[in-house]
């Protein structure tokens, strides 16, 4: 397992992380369900391959997955980093929903209890806030980082200008900055590439993406003009990610099944070692409905895509380049940075 720097902090964690959205589900969810003895052999897994992150988040089964998480863990928790997340409303009450410091406070007590722990080594807002002054959402972390609660702070699923903003008022106020951001990033949706990239990789940001298989889509299971697996989520309404066009889904889909198909692995593998080699990213968070789910993704660790492999892989699922980057690619070209090629390199051969 490679253990990559989270951002700018000096925290290493194993390029693939731990996803526990399935953990306490019910048993109609469309995500799968996973108890304490099933979540136990998952984290043992896991660990045993070098896995050294588990993230979860407590409107995951409404604090279910966090409380399974303190259960299963118990005296390993020392050998772990926990990584939780608050944003979305924890009760019926006006204040428990958002990033004031009455809920983000209110909220980590309650994520600590659940966890059987002392501390959260990352604490992530899970979206966006347009209510609250980013001064008092980064002092509230301030005051938990100060208190020894927190360790390191992150966002997720903010836009571009939310994450500049953010650190901003960081850099004004002496607040500890965000070391991480999780998005959504994947070769069927590689929006972020446009800004929230390139600003990680400009702001040494760490990169953890979630859903790194588009909930399941780039498994290789699924097929044009096929039915799709039993009991997957998108076989149950499930809309995460949205899919805009079907034909290039597929597209996509036929380039990483004949990648996987010539090097005797799954689809899924292709997908995550692709992830894994983009800028920026330092981890994956790998979930699955039962151990072999796990088992496979884990494989991704250790498989190393060829130049050509990639470059069949970022030619089918190649972005729009959208102004102002088409304007840059053509004008700018002579004196571009890091994170611009984060985004702009493909579009400058030749």
């Amino acid at each position: 397992m490679e253990y990559r720097l989270l951002g700018r902090s000096g925290l290493k964690v194993s390029a693939m992380t731990i996803g526990t959205m399935t953990f306490g589900r019910p048993k109609d969810s469309p995500v799968g369900t996973v108890g304490l003895a099933e979540a136990k052999r998952q984290i043992a897994i896991c660990l045993d391959a070098g896995v050294n992150m588990i993230d979860t988040a407590d409107v995951y089964s409404a604090g279910a997955s966090e409380e399974i998480i303190g259960q299963a863990l118990g005296r390993k928790r020392g050998d772990v980093l926990l990584a939780t997340k608050a944003r979305f409303a924890m009760g019926d009450g006006p204040n428990d929903r958002g990033n004031s410091r009455h809920h983000l406070i209110a909220a980590c007590e309650a994520s600590l209890k659940r966890l059987k722990t002392d501390w959260i080594d990352l604490y992530q807002l899970h979206q966006w806030d347009g209510e609250t002054p980013l001064e008092e959402t980064l002092a509230a972390l301030d005051h938990l980082v100060s208190s020894g609660k927190v360790r390191y702070i992150g966002c997720s699923n903010f836009s571009g200008w939310h994450v500049m903003k953010s650190l901003a008022v960081s850099d004004r106020m002496g607040f500890p900055r965000f070391v991480s951001q999780q998005i959504h990033y994947t070769l069927q949706a590689r929006e972020a590439e446009y800004e929230l990239v390139p600003i990680s990789v400009a702001e040494g940001l760490g990169i953890l993406v979630w859903s790194p298989i588009a909930g399941g889509f780039l498994s290789g299971k699924f097929r044009r003009d096929k039915k799709g697996p039993a009991g997957a989520r998108h076989t149950k309404g499930w809309r995460e990610p949205p899919i805009r066009d079907e034909a290039a889904l597929y597209d996509i889909i036929d380039v990483l099944v004949d990648i996987a198909d010539a090097r005797g692995v799954s689809g899924a593998q292709v997908a995550l070692a692709w992830l894994l080699g983009r800028p920026g990213v330092t981890s994956v968070v790998i979930g699955g409905r039962n151990e072999k789910q796990f088992k496979d993704s884990l494989g991704a660790a250790d498989l190393k895509l060829a130049t050509e492999e990639r470059q069949r892989l970022d030619k089918v699922s190649e972005l729009p380049l959208l102004y102002p980057y088409w304007h840059q690619a053509l004008a700018a070209k002579d004196r571009l940075s890091a994170a611009d090629l984060a985004l702009l390199s493909p579009y400058l051969q030749g």
